[in-house]
């Protein structure tokens, strides 16, 4: 099974973060990384660019409303992802548990990625989403 392992962080552990030796958060990174990909686990790993880049796109209205970075009082921001191959919830916790991420408002959600197996193979939309994984080497 897959399971995606959030990297979370709240207004003031990214404003913490910004004192912390870059060089010495990639060698955290790298290490860790590295583990996974020598167990196997490893299926994706990336890190986001500071929210301030970015955009949100609201679809409480229509038309939706696209509202420029920095988003002013955020409980919490989205930072980068993994994605593991692994057996169990279980054993997605303990990766989880091992991350480089100490440190208050730092958290990691971990949710399972659902298998296109577990849509109605039916389904138009399903049948083509399939072959084009077939057809990219993804299944």
């Amino acid at each position: 099974m897959k399971y995606m392992l959030i990297m979370r962080s709240t207004d003031e552990a990214e404003a913490a973060f910004a004192d912390v030796d870059f060089e010495q958060v990639m060698d955290a990174m790298g290490r860790y990384n590295d583990e996974m990909i020598r167990a196997g686990v490893l299926v994706a790993a990336e890190g986001l660019d500071d929210a301030a880049k970015g955009v949100v796109v609201d679809y409480s209205s229509q038309p939706p409303v696209v509202t420029d970075g920095p988003y002013g009082e955020t409980k919490e921001l989205f930072g980068g992802f993994w994605i593991l191959d692994v057996a169990s919830i279980e054993e997605a916790v303990e990766w989880a548990k091992r991350a480089p991420l100490g440190g208050p408002g730092m958290k990691a959600e971990i949710r399972r990625v659902a298998s296109i197996d577990e849509f109605p193979q039916d389904n138009e939309w399903i049948r083509k989403e399939r072959e084009w994984r077939v057809r990219t080497g993804q299944l």
